[in-house]
């Protein structure tokens, strides 16, 4: 058997072949979207999504040096590439390579199910549900709501805005930037904003709050106890995702926690599962791995009882390899949309989300159902992003 320099076996490969790797950086706001082009020799072309914030060169950059390893390479080999790329190199791992592979292997999953002509959920076992249920991140209808610093009569403007929508589950971020211990008009301030959105959109629309890793695990625990009587579906990410071992403090103020934006691959999410304290992770298709690694870390979770609600307040494209991955996981829970990104969202794909009663329907195929209107995204071309630092009061470094 002979060999290529990447270790494939020539004559085992199928008769389709990657001709070409690319990205599309397209500028949308407070963050570049990187779509990843993959073309095929049979005219094939699949999408995927990198978009990882302040990160976009360096991304970018990765991916044109996985562009020898993947391009001549048979598409339908999903899972070597993924190893290859991963573990068939010295340096493994980081942020940078794995949202690299995780918007390849996306991509790869488009091709092939286009090739097959079947939705991309079918290559991960079938429809196991008739809809997915959907919750808006408000931080795309109120930008300083990603602050902290909403006031609360707004805050509750936006919420009905979205209810208004068709959403039946929204998310907040009503935590300022906090020192090692919450003031007390830090806490004032979040159970207000808290308490006006739950007033305005009533007892059966579930709000999920973020503290967004703001918060050590002293001062994550006291928002819980302010926030516990309104009834918080989940808090997202209470501390720095490397204090694992102070979860089950938090969890013990008795509101259930979810986290996972900033992890990747799934050894990062078994430290987690261990704790026993979540009752929701979040992966990113855009960092943890892609759907093949975002398979695995479900299916993990699910071994500790744990639901996954993709972390998602990205592009077009990386929502619905989402919903794809949505239909066919048992223990999916709810996907997140910022459907206020950018008011031209829909613009640079060809197609549409469509909520109607906090639902949407399964995508249609084959393959992704969705591509992008290049045209339409050379529209709006990079844009240097917004470098934000946060800082305490006496100037010193803020967990922003």
């Amino acid at each position: 058997m002979v060999n290529d320099e990447w270790g494939f076996p020539r004559e085992q490969r199928g008769a389709m072949k990657i001709t070409n790797l690319t990205s599309v950086v397209v500028g949308a706001g407070m963050r570049n979207w990187v779509f990843v082009k993959i073309t095929t020799d049979e005219g094939i072309v699949g999408w995927g999504e990198a978009t990882t914030e302040w990160r976009t060169h360096s991304v970018v950059g990765a991916l044109e040096d996985f562009g020898p390893i993947v391009v001549g390479q048979d598409p339908f080999r999903i899972e070597h590439l993924w190893q290859t790329m991963h573990r068939g190199q010295f340096w493994k791992g980081g942020l940078v390579t794995m949202s690299a592979i995780s918007g390849i292997d996306q991509a790869l999953h488009d091709v092939k199910a286009q090739a097959l002509g079947v939705p991309i959920y079918d290559l991960l076992g079938g429809r196991v549900r008739d809809e997915i249920r959907m919750y808006d991140h408000l931080g795309g209808g109120a930008p300083e709501m990603v602050y902290g610093n909403l006031p609360a009569e707004r805050a509750a403007e936006v919420a009905v805005q979205s209810v208004e929508a068709g959403f039946d589950a929204v998310k907040i971020l009503p935590v300022p930037v906090v020192g090692a211990l919450p003031t007390g008009a830090d806490l004032r301030h979040a159970h207000d904003t808290m308490a006006a959105v739950r007033a305005a959109v009533g007892p059966d629309v579930d709000i999920m709050v973020d503290l967004h890793g703001r918060c050590t695990p002293a001062g994550a625990a006291e928002f819980a106890r302010r926030l516990r009587d309104h009834r918080p579906w989940f808090i997202e990410e209470p501390c720095p995702p490397e204090l694992v071992d102070e979860l089950p403090s938090i969890a013990a103020c008795g509101v259930p926690l979810a986290l996972g934006e900033r992890l990747v691959g799934r050894s990062e999410f078994l430290g987690v599962l261990k704790t026993g304290a979540v009752a929701v992770i979040q992966p990113d298709v855009c960092h943890c791995g892609g759907i093949s690694e975002l398979r695995r870390i479900a299916a993990l979770a699910e071994t500790f009882g744990v639901s996954v609600a993709p972390h998602n307040p990205l592009g077009p494209i990386a929502t619905a390899h989402n919903l794809h991955f949505a239909a066919a996981t048992p223990n999916f829970l709810i996907q997140e949309q910022m459907r206020n990104a950018v008011p031209w969202y829909d613009d640079v794909v060809d197609g549409a989300l469509v909520v109607r009663n906090g639902k949407t329907a399964i995508p249609d195929g084959p393959g992704l159902g969705l591509a992008v209107v290049e045209s339409e995204a050379a529209k709006h071309p990079f844009v240097a992003d917004e470098q934000i630092m946060s800082t305490h009061a006496d100037g010193s470094v803020a967990d922003w």
